[in-house]
C-alpha cells in the first residue's frame, strides 16, 4: 500500500509520514524544493510547482490515497502579498491535483481524498457551539480563503470516491504552531492571553490529529469532520494551563483587543475570534480521543519538552 503526501515536511505531515511507516505504508510526497526530493526506505519524493501548475505525475504511481496538507503559513504577516499565498497556495495546489487526475484518470486509481481545511471557516461566536453543519460565511479572511480552499477539494467528489475534510483547530506540539510560539515567553513568566480571555480555543493533540487522519484512511471516511477534541477550552484557561504545566507565575495583566488591533490589524483575528467547536461526529465514527481534555494534552507534550 502507498499513499501520496502534500506537506509532508510540515508539522502534521512529518508525524502523519511516521505513522504511515510505523503501520508498513510506503509514503510519495511532494515538495516545491528540489533540494529536499529524495528516496530512503519506504519514502520518495516529488517535485512539483503549484504556482507554474507543475507536478511530476510519477508521484501518484501505486498510490491509493492522497493527503493533501499543503498550505503557506497563516501566521505570517498578513502583507498583501502574503495573503495572496496563503489563498492561492492552498486553491493552486488543490486544483493542480485534481487536474492532474483528472486529466489522466486512466493512468491512476486513487481510491480516497484526505484534505486538511479549518475551523477558520466558522464565524467568530463568544458561545455558540458550532457543528459540522454550521453554516460559513465569508466575513472575515480565514472564512474566505476556507470556503475557497473547500470548493476546490470538492471537486475530487466527481471522481465517485471518498473525500473527507478535516476542519483542524489549534494543533497543540511543541514544534509548531501555537505552544511553539506560547513556550519561550510562558517560561519566562511572561504568559498572558488576549482580549477578555473567553475566546473558544478549539484544540487537538498533534498525535490524535493524525490518528484522525489515519481513522479517516483507513475506515473511507467522506465528507467534513471537525479535528478537534472533544472539549474546547477558554484561551484564558489555555494560556494558564500551559503556565501551570510549566511550573510558571501567571500574572501579566491580558493585552487589550484595541492594542492588538492597532498592532496587526486585520491578523488580530487570528486570537481574538471565537470558536466552540464540537468533536461529535467525529466521535460517532468510533473515533476514540488520547487526550480529551487540556490539561492532560499539555503535560503529555511538557514531559517530552526539551529542558
Amino acid at each position: 500500500m502507498k499513499v501520496l503526501i502534500t506537506g509532508a515536511t510540515g508539522l502534521i505531515g512529518k508525524v502523519l509520514t511516521e505513522k504511515f511507516l510505523s503501520t508498513g505504508i510506503k509514503v510519495n510526497f511532494l515538495t516545491t524544493k528540489k533540494s529536499k526530493i529524495h528516496s530512503t526506505k519506504g519514502v520518495s519524493g516529488f517535485y512539483w510547482n503549484p504556482a507554474k501548475k507543475k507536478i511530476d505525475l510519477k508521484c501518484f504511481d501505486g498510490v491509493d490515497s492522497i493527503f493533501h496538507l499543503a498550505g503557506s503559513r497563516i501566521s505570517k504577516p498578513w502583507t498583501k502579498s502574503n495573503k495572496k499565498d496563503i489563498l492561492s497556495s492552498r486553491v493552486d495546489s488543490t486544483r493542480l491535483l485534481f487536474l492532474s487526475l483528472k486529466n489522466n484518470i486512466e493512468s491512476f486509481h486513487i481510491k480516497s481524498i484526505v484534505s486538511a481545511s479549518a475551523i477558520g471557516i466558522y464565524p467568530s461566536e463568544i458561545k455558540k457551539t458550532q457543528t459540522e453543519k454550521t453554516n460559513s460565511t465569508t466575513n472575515s479572511f480565514m472564512e474566505r480563503v476556507v470556503v475557497a480552499w473547500e470548493k476546490e477539494i470538492e471537486n475530487f467528489s466527481s471522481f465517485n470516491i471518498p473525500v473527507a475534510k478535516i476542519r483542524i483547530g489549534l494543533v497543540l506540539s511543541f514544534s509548531g504552531g501555537v505552544l511553539k510560539a506560547l513556550k519561550i515567553p510562558t517560561k519566562l513568566g511572561l504568559g498572558t492571553y488576549f482580549g477578555n480571555g473567553e475566546q473558544g480555543q478549539p484544540w487537538i493533540h498533534i498525535n490524535d490529529l493524525v490518528e484522525i487522519f489515519f481513522k479517516a484512511y483507513k475506515d473511507n471516511w467522506d465528507g467534513i469532520f471537525n479535528g478537534v477534541a472533544p472539549n474546547p477550552v477558554s484561551q484564558e484557561k489555555l494560556t494558564k494551563t500551559l503556565a501551570k504545566s510549566l511550573k510558571r507565575p501567571f500574572f501579566l495583566p491580558p493585552i487589550p483587543k484595541f492594542l492588538l488591533k492597532s498592532l496587526i490589524g486585520e491578523m488580530s483575528h487570528l486570537v481574538l475570534d471565537s470558536h466552540w467547536v464540537s468533536s461529535q461526529k467525529v466521535l460517532d465514527k468510533g473515533f476514540n480521543f488520547k487526550y480529551e481534555n487540556i490539561e492532560s494534552a499539555i503535560n503529555d507534550l511538557v514531559k517530552n519538552i526539551d529542558p
